[in-house]
């Protein structure tokens, strides 16, 4: 077996990756003890395959090296956070923005301003600093971690959109696409509905 292309830094990524996932659970776990409401649905992770990392490395024209792995790119720790609703989104990036250590590497809100396609999401790069050497040469080194959130329904339309793109033989891509299009606003236009009615649940909740 080959070595990884994390090398020693490899033994570290796991215990950032629960380090961050510890605050996050907690968070959600307070969230629904004060309030009745999850602030996620699924909340999935992983450290990038080092077979993969490598394979990325070499289309993208670097060197396959820890450096290249953990610092050129970054998303060794990934993380995936699906909510039942809007608004959850943008409170669980406030809870991850809290998290001792992090700060924000890289921020794009794809919910708000959707991309042409029509695909939803809300992106962070994080560099969190930890208390483990990095490839830097650093004694309390950082690491990169990508966190994605979505809705349920972004989630379904995302998985669908990844089929179309990486399937090379599918017939009449151009109505496919359109068709994805229409259907990415629809559930937005889904997504938005579904907020207007949980926040009036509450409200008469509130009132009684």
């Amino acid at each position: 077996m080959s070595e990884s292309i994390y090398g020693e830094f490899s033994q570290y990524l796991p215990l950032i990756l629960q380090q961050v996932t510890d605050h996050i659970i907690a968070a959600n776990k307070k969230t629904k003890e004060e309030t009745g409401f999850k602030l996620y649905e699924h909340f999935i992770s992983r450290i990038k395959a080092s077979d993969s990392m490598a394979e990325k490395c070499q289309r993208k024209g670097l060197e396959v090296c820890p450096q290249s792995a953990l610092r050129s790119i970054r998303d060794s720790i990934g993380i995936r956070i699906v909510c039942g609703f809007v608004d959850d989104i943008y409170k669980t990036v406030s809870v991850i923005k809290a998290i001792p250590g992090v700060s924000i590497y890289n921020e794009k809100d794809y919910i708000s301003k959707a991309k042409p396609n029509g695909y939803r999401s809300y992106h962070l790069i994080l560099e969190m600093e930890t208390d483990y050497p990095d490839v830097l040469g650093n004694a309390r080194g950082s690491y990169f971690i990508e966190v994605q959130l979505r809705t349920i329904a972004q989630d379904s339309w995302a998985s669908l959109e990844h089929q179309m793109k990486y399937k090379h033989d599918i017939k009449h891509p151009e109505m496919i696409t359109k068709e994805l299009k229409r259907c990415a606003d629809e559930l937005a236009s889904c997504d938005l509905t579904m907020q207007t009615i949980r926040n009036l649940i509450q409200e008469s909740s509130e009132d009684n």
